[in-house]
């Protein structure tokens, strides 16, 4: 049995699908309750409280972790997720940590990050470690701005990082729970070119074929719609790294063609997959 965590998000919908077509016995935990594919258990479990895991970490062999918002919540405690999943037989854990662990390793949310991967490491378990940059699912951010005026409003016109396609992840996922070679990794995950918030939008109007507007936010604007859905901190944090991106978040990374044997998709390629949700 493997668990995954935030099955139904933009990593985790893929990976549950990837692993349940592949054979595998799979778990699908969830905040609230959601539709998964046939096959599937689904178990709805808050990460703030890691006792809600433990129904669906009995008799599990592995755990996708992805901690996502429920790291920052005051009463959370995500080591104990990894404790929980030692004492509960699990054998191997794959940890989504994120990019700015080692580019940014000052910030708050990276300490706390660092703090489980340091857990994750000392566990006992076989475990991986992804730390993926960008997502080009962030795009989504613009998708009722797109249906109702095309227009992507957004900072840093200009600013390009090399975000990475979430079905990426969710391969390179797969593979760190099912491939013994992969125990120990620490897989940055980039996607193959550096591309700006301008040059999405055009991605995004080439794939719907019709024009997208693209209307540059101050960088205030841009923290006061963000903090509507994420902490105030994290908001900040992003927006410096869109802004001012240093050496290490522009390189361009050679893992997702070291686990997968091909490169990483474009973000041409995603926004084509998903014209759907800017229509």
């Amino acid at each position: 049995m493997i668990v995954v965590t935030g099955a139904t998000g933009n990593v985790g919908r893929p990976l549950t699908r990837a692993l349940a077509e592949a054979g595998h016995q799979v778990t699908a935990v969830s905040r609230h309750a959601a539709a998964v594919p046939d096959g599937v258990r689904h178990l709805a479990a808050d990460l703030a409280e890691p006792t809600g895991l433990e129904p669906a970490l009995t008799g599990a062999e592995a755990l996708f972790l992805l901690l996502s918002g429920d790291l920052h919540a005051a009463e959370a405690s995500p080591a104990d997720i990894i404790g929980r999943a030692a004492t509960s037989g699990v054998r191997r854990v794959v940890l989504l940590s994120t990019q700015g662990v080692a580019t940014r390793p000052l910030g708050a949310t990276r300490i706390v990050m660092r703090a489980v991967e340091d857990v994750l490491r000392e566990s006992g378990l076989e475990w991986a470690i992804l730390r993926p940059g960008g997502f080009a699912s962030n795009a989504l951010w613009w998708a009722e701005s797109i249906r109702a005026r095309r227009v992507v409003a957004a900072p840093f016109g200009d600013v390009g990082v090399p975000i990475i396609d979430p079905a990426d992840i969710a391969e390179v996922a797969a593979a760190c729970l099912l491939e013994d070679r992969h125990t120990g990794g620490v897989y940055e995950l980039t996607g193959p070119e550096v591309i700006t918030p301008r040059q999405q939008a055009e991605a995004v109007a080439a794939a719907l074929g019709s024009p997208v507007r693209f209307h540059e936010l101050t960088r205030d604007e841009a923290k006061a719609a963000m903090a509507r859905s994420m902490p105030a901190e994290l908001a900040e944090d992003t927006l410096t790294i869109l802004g001012s991106p240093n050496p290490a978040e522009l390189r361009v990374s050679p893992d997702v063609q070291r686990v997968l044997g091909r490169a990483p998709r474009p973000f041409a390629d995603w926004a084509a997959r998903n014209v759907a949700a800017f229509r």
